[in-house]
């Protein structure tokens, strides 16, 4: 029997854990967390999205000698100018609350007339221990809306509300979130590179 190719997911955030142990479930596919590993490095944040996401996949596929998968994400507000973008974990100062997040997001955005239009962004990274990098997006539209709904997700999820659903994304199943989401699709275009690259069967 043929042993199952391992694959590290490069991420400490735990609600990103949950949702691409979900969204990489392959068969033939071993997916790894860096506890596991016992990696404890932190990678410095770069520029923009595409840079994040392949600095950390880059570097914890060397440091495990691993294919290694690695995101960065944000949230887009029009309002704002794009911002917070690539600095959406650390709106509110590091250290800080999803809630505390939240917060801060709605206070900024209070002196400006809604509908407060945006969208979720990920790139991910599939990267191997020798250095070789594929890159991919997925984009989630939405607005921002004031009031939080939903106990689902994380981050910024209980004040986006999904475009065509009148729902929040902490509102929505697990399953659905699962195939709408900004990380779901950047999943979906990463899945035939992944099956290439690591030679899992086709789908």
């Amino acid at each position: 029997m043929t042993e199952p190719r391992r694959l590290l997911i490069a991420t400490r955030n735990a609600g990103k854990l949950r949702e691409m142990l979900a969204l990489l479930g392959l068969p033939g596919l071993q997916l790894v967390c860096l506890d596991e590993m016992g990696i404890t490095d932190e990678v410095d944040e770069g520029a923009d999205y595409a840079e994040n996401a392949r600095r950390k996949a880059s570097i914890f596929a060397q440091r495990s000698g691993l294919w290694s998968v690695g995101d960065d994400s944000g949230l887009e507000v029009d309002a704002l100018g794009g911002a917070p973008g690539p600095h959406s974990a650390r709106l509110a100062g590091s250290q800080r609350s999803d809630a505390d997040r939240r917060a801060r997001l709605l206070t900024l955005l209070a002196p400006h007339p809604r509908p407060w239009t945006a969208r979720f962004r990920c790139t991910m990274a599939l990267a191997s221990p020798e250095g070789e990098v594929d890159l991919v997006e997925g984009v989630c539209p939405g607005q921002v809306v004031p009031g939080e709904r939903g106990s689902g997700g994380f981050g910024y999820d209980p004040i986006f509300l999904v475009d065509g659903l009148g729902r929040t994304m902490a509102e929505l199943p697990t399953a659905e979130k699962n195939r709408l989401s900004h990380r779901a699709r950047a999943v979906q275009a990463l899945l035939p590179i992944l099956r290439r690259r690591l030679g899992l069967p086709a789908a």
